[in-house]
């Protein structure tokens, strides 16, 4: 049997990533990082449900 892949949109910009699932792909807590929008978000899939964890603060920059 072979197995549907499909691409993973992200879920700030809605633009299509670099990464692809199946069906039977689980990812939890994955960083899903947009050429895009350039912003990455912790999220988990299942059976191509995206679920975002939480998005990443912005960083302080020391000096």
């Amino acid at each position: 049997m072979i197995e549907k892949s499909k691409w993973i949109f992200c879920p700030i910009c809605k633009s299509k990533t670099r990464t692809k699932v199946c069906a039977v792909t689980i990812l939890i807590n994955f960083p899903l990082y947009c050429p895009k929008c350039k912003q990455e978000s912790l999220v988990n899939i299942k059976k191509y449900k995206i679920a975002i964890v939480k998005e990443p603060d912005a960083e302080t920059q020391s000096q």
